[in-house]
Formats: structure tokens, C-alpha cells, sequence
């Protein structure tokens, strides 16, 4: 049977530490009621922003990666056992649906809205109104605020604590978007700002503009490359990280094999790292991390999220489910802890495998990395 699945009975009654006074953006009065406590261990700092050690990203809770539509109520009582378990931060984006998983989240929160942080993005060049996707990215500010407005109904919510640019706009300067942010801040509307995917000297432009909360990025065992350059540039500025896909498209669950097939309009079929033959070579990595799940009494997911919380305190991975299970399971993921020695050896045996094949299709990989222009 698949250790994702055995070890699941075992996580609520893995001992955790307290989770005492969840988050209360803006500094409004709590919600009623508190969070169990039963999962996600500690807290983290983005920036100055505190959050639980692990999120949940809510992405496919409206579409799966195969196309399928999970049962709504299912996604609406997952974020709010997600919560139970000591999680609070959640992340989405307009671009989610589009706009269906803000929905969702929104729905979901409701009754504990003031006691958790949640997250979106804009950058797609997507009607406010309607959700159509448009071609191109759009970052201008008149577009930014129309678009902050249309999160806000979604999320039912009057702020957004920690909002992205979801992809850099090359047509329209960094510190215009800042200076767009800045008055959704003056506003009310908007606690904290941060960047995706973005190129270096952008996020350096950014942050002397208006200070960046967090930066989030593809990060995994499965992609490393924020290791080069973005994660010190971040510790250089006392940026938090946040770690997107950070299972790896499910591939480090164990979930992904030879065999496996992607169904038409998964994305993951156009990862040339999935193609048969570099995911023969890099299914390495799944059998290091099933070996280490065995040594620490674990699933493989817990080991992939552990591994990326040791790696910095300021990292806070927000992987994302459509499965109760899976999410319980993810969220105890802070409660599996490495030694000096045992995170050493793992990231050696990491740092040995050399993954083979693009994270992503080539019209998406273009979009990342990208500067802004300069401001004339």
C-alpha cells in the first residue's frame, strides 16, 4: 500500500507543539474560536508578516491538474480542517478559475477571516469583472487597483495581507506597480506586497521602491534553481521565500511513475521533465526521498516539505491538495525534523542527482526571469 496513504491514520495523533494566537491582519479583533492546533507546528516570518510554518496553496480547487472539477463543498471543508490543523496562510490568485479559487478560499474563511493571512496575485491580463483571459500580462496600475477590487469581493474580505505580482509586466516599470500597490496600502486594501518569478534586478528596483514582503518561486528537490541567485539575494534583503509546487507536481509524493500518463491539458504532460525518458533518470530522486520517509517514519510529501523548511527559516512552502487526506498529512510536515548530520547527508544525495528536462512548457519558462523595463 502506498506510505502516502498508511502513514495518514498516524498523523492527528503525532504530538505537536502548541499553536497558541493564530495571525489577526490589520490588528482587528479575533474571530470566534481558535484554531485546534492538531497539525502545522510553529510559526515563520515572511518579512515582518508571521504565518504557520507550512500553508496550503488553493490553485487546483477549482480545476485539477487532469481537468477534473472537484466537489465544491469538499474544497470548502478542506481549507476549513486545514485551519483546524494549525494553518494559516493561504494562497491563491485571480488567475486561479480564473477567479473560482478566490471564491472558494473567500467562502471558505469566512468565519475565521481575521485569524488567518491569505494571499493573491495579479500580473495576467485577465478582465476584473468577468474573468476572461486576455493575451499578454498586465500590470498597469489603473489595471492593478480595478483588479485588487475584484480579489477583495471574491475573497469577501476588505484586505489582502500579502498580495503578488503575479508574472513581471516588460511593458510597464516596477516602480509604477509599486507606486500602484503603495496607494492600495494607503488605502487599506493592501498589508503587504511581494513578487513571483521575477528577474533579480527587478526585485532589487522593487524593494528600494516599496520594501517586499515575500518572493515566491518554483522550489523542490525537482527545481533547484532558486538556489543560484534568488533565495541569497532574498536573505541579502530580508525577504521571506515561498516555495511554489513545492512536491513537485505531485512527482515527489510517489505518485508518479514510469508507467504514468498525463491526461490532455495537464500541463505537466508539456514538462519535458516528465517525458519518458528523463522521468526514468530523475525518478531517483522519488526513490531517495521514499528511502528517507523510511528512516524518519514518514511519507515521502513530509520529507520533501521538511527538507525545504530546513533549508532557511524563512522559507514557507505552500503545497496544495484537493484531498482531505493529503492536506492532513502536509500539514505535519514541520514535525518531521533533521539533524545537523541527516540534513547535510540529504542534501549531498540531492545535490547528486542531476535532474534532466525543463520545469515547465517553453511559453510559460519565458515568462519567468523576466525584467521590468527601467522608469524613464
Amino acid at each position: 500500500m502506498n506510505k502516502r496513504r498508511t502513514l495518514i491514520s498516524g498523523l492527528v495523533a503525532v504530538p505537536s507543539a502548541a499553536f497558541a494566537g493564530a495571525a489577526q491582519p490589520g490588528g482587528q479583533a479575533p474571530a470566534t474560536g481558535t484554531s485546534k492546533a492538531a497539525g502545522t507546528s510553529g510559526r515563520r516570518k515572511l518579512g515582518n508578516l508571521e504565518v504557520s510554518s507550512v500553508g496550503l496553496g488553493v490553485q487546483n480547487n477549482s480545476r485539477k491538474y487532469e481537468t477534473t472539477v472537484p466537489y465544491r463543498p469538499e474544497q470548502i471543508a478542506l481549507i476549513r480542517a486545514a485551519y483546524d490543523r494549525g494553518v494559516t496562510f493561504f494562497d491563491t490568485a485571480e488567475a486561479y478559475g480564473p477567479h473560482e479559487c478566490e471564491r472558494i478560499l473567500g467562502e471558505a474563511i469566512q468565519p475565521f477571516r481575521n485569524r488567518v493571512v491569505i494571499t493573491s496575485k495579479f500580473g495576467w491580463n485577465i478582465d476584473p469583472e468577468t474573468g476572461q483571459r486576455r493575451p499578454g500580462l498586465n500590470s498597469k496600475p489603473d489595471h492593478v487597483k480595478r483588479a485588487v477590487d475584484g480579489m477583495l469581493r471574491r475573497l469577501r474580505t476588505d484586505r489582502i495581507d500579502l498580495l503578488y505580482q503575479h508574472r513581471v509586466d516588460p511593458e510597464v516599470p516596477i516602480e509604477d506597480v509599486a507606486g500602484a500597490v503603495q496607494e492600495l496600502m494607503q488605502r487599506g486594501k493592501v498589508r503587504h506586497w511581494g513578487l513571483s518569478e521575477m528577474g533579480l534586478n527587478t526585485l532589487r528596483r522593487a524593494h528600494a521602491t516599496l520594501p517586499v514582503t515575500a518572493v515566491q518561486n518554483e522550489y523542490s528537490m525537482l527545481w533547484r534553481g532558486p538556489e543560484r541567485d534568488v533565495i541569497p539575494v532574498c536573505e541579502e534583503l530580508g525577504i521571506g521565500f515561498v516555495p511554489w509546487s513545492p512536491l513537485g507536481v505531485q512527482f515527489l509524493t510517489g505518485w508518479i511513475d514510469a508507467n504514468t500518463r498525463f491526461a490532455p491539458g495537464d500541463i505537466r504532460g508539456g514538462e519535458s521533465r516528465f517525458s519518458p525518458e528523463n522521468r526514468s533518470h530523475n525518478l531517483q530522486l522519488v526513490a531517495l526521498v521514499k528511502r528517507w520517509a523510511e528512516r524518519k517514519q514518514a511519507t515521502p510529501a513530509q520529507i520533501a516539505l521538511a527538507w525545504l523548511l530546513a533549508q532557511k527559516p524563512w522559507i514557507v512552502p505552500i503545497p496544495g491538495t484537493t484531498v482531505m487526506a493529503h492536506m492532513l498529512e502536509n500539514s505535519g510536515a514541520a514535525e518531521v525534523r533533521f539533524t545537523p548530520n541527516e540534513i547535510s547527508e540529504l542534501n549531498s544525495a540531492v545535490q547528486a542527482i542531476d535532474v534532466r528536462g525543463e520545469r515547465l512548457p517553453a511559453p510559460v519558462l519565458a515568462l519567468s526571469g523576466v525584467e521590468a523595463p527601467p522608469k524613464s
